[in-house]
């Protein structure tokens, strides 16, 4: 499946650049970058930059990863210069497989919506595809970088993109409230902060290490009539953040669908 090209190497490219890296999974000269201002981790890896019109004739798959308001600009650049068989693998939020395919005259397509801690192993990649041999391209692209899941209907994608795709900015701006809260009570700035990103990323590394029960996990920690609970009786209650969390993921959803558009 190589050589790569890696069509848009800023925040999400360079993160899936800086994973392989970290993986060992490809080697440097197998990723092409297609960018007219990579990003530092796409020059920090020693990728080849700028690639020529003979060596895109080579790429054997293609990872679409610019905003999706220029892929059709960035498509339309290099479609005319890939080989038949070359794979589109695309990270363009909201952006249709069919439509993707169409534009990279039919070529075959996988749908991909991953997260920036690809960088460190640790993503997690949506992906689907009708094309098995697409399918399997993604796969090979995202299994190093961390956990993988298979969408049986693409209109799912927009869902995951909720869930998983802009989820980490919901994390750390529940980490900012969370410090800001902490401020509030009289800890020193640095203090809160230290206290609420340690706590926050130790209980995420139990949950992912545990695999137990969220809700179990939660009772562990909660003893009746003691803190916790109070925290947690305003936290599950009305205006909480399972209608907070429901809402905001329904507005991504609808942002999705409408980038897509």
């Amino acid at each position: 499946m190589t050589p790569i090209l890696v069509v848009g190497a800023g925040r999400m490219g360079g993160a899936l650049i800086a994973g392989w890296m970290r993986a060992k999974a490809f080697a440097p000269t197998d990723i092409l970058v297609h960018d007219p201002a990579p990003g530092p981790a796409a020059l920090a890896a020693g990728v080849a930059l700028h690639p020529t019109s003979a060596d895109l004739a080579g790429v054997r798959t293609v990872v679409l990863a610019v905003k999706p308001q220029i892929w059709r600009e960035a498509a339309a650049e290099i479609a005319p210069r890939l080989a038949s068989d070359a794979v589109v693998v695309s990270i363009a939020a909201g952006v249709a497989s069919a439509d993707v395919a169409a534009t990279f005259g039919g070529r075959r397509t996988a749908r991909v919506m991953p997260t920036t801690a690809a960088a460190i192993g640790q993503g997690t990649a949506s992906i689907y595809a009708a094309d098995a041999e697409a399918r399997a391209s993604a796969h090979a692209l995202f299994e190093p970088l961390g956990t993988v899941v298979d969408l049986a209907d693409e209109d799912l994608m927009h869902a995951a993109t909720a869930v998983s795709g802009s989820a980490p900015a919901y994390l750390y701006a529940f980490v900012e409230a969370l410090e800001a809260a902490g401020a509030a009570l009289g800890l020193a700035p640095d203090a809160a902060r230290n206290l609420a990103r340690a706590t926050v990323a130790g209980a995420a590394a139990l949950m992912a290490d545990s695999g137990s029960d969220l809700a179990e996990l939660r009772r562990q920690v909660t003893s009746p009539g003691g803190t916790t609970e109070a925290a947690l009786k305003v936290l599950t209650g009305p205006g909480g953040l399972d209608p907070l969390l429901k809402a905001a993921a329904k507005a991504a959803e609808k942002r999705s669908r409408e980038l897509g558009a």
